[in-house]
């Protein structure tokens, strides 16, 4: 498995054009970010090394399985967003498991609280 260096510069390129890619699939849907930073930088983190080492930004709190990409197909590994996301945790929840996508009505309960 390709390792990753977090302070190298194609680590901070592949971050910078992930939160990209959250900002505009937040925006596509009519989501918003987690109010908790912490959450938010951690994920994307994983997000950006998961598309460094696999080529795809599979979610980054569900183990990748598979060695070759076929592997990785057949195993049905969760490519943010995913279809679990999308079709069930969000609409009932009001967030995604990883926790970076948010209804802002869940935003705005969380503040509440």
């Amino acid at each position: 498995m390709k390792t990753v260096d977090m302070n190298s510069q194609e680590f901070k390129d592949e971050l910078e054009k992930t939160w990209k890619f959250v900002k505009k699939v937040s925006e596509s849907r009519g989501w918003v970010q987690n109010p908790n930073e912490d959450v938010n930088e951690g994920v994307a983190m994983g997000l950006a090394r998961n598309k460094l080492i696999y080529g795809k930004r599979f979610c980054p709190c569900f183990m990748v399985i598979g060695e070759t990409k076929e592997e990785q197909k057949e195993a049905d590994n969760r490519i943010c967003p995913c279809k679990p996301a999308i079709e069930k945790e969000i609409p009932e929840d009001g967030v995604c498991h990883c926790g970076i996508f948010c209804t802002p009505e869940y935003v705005e309960a969380q503040k509440a609280k």
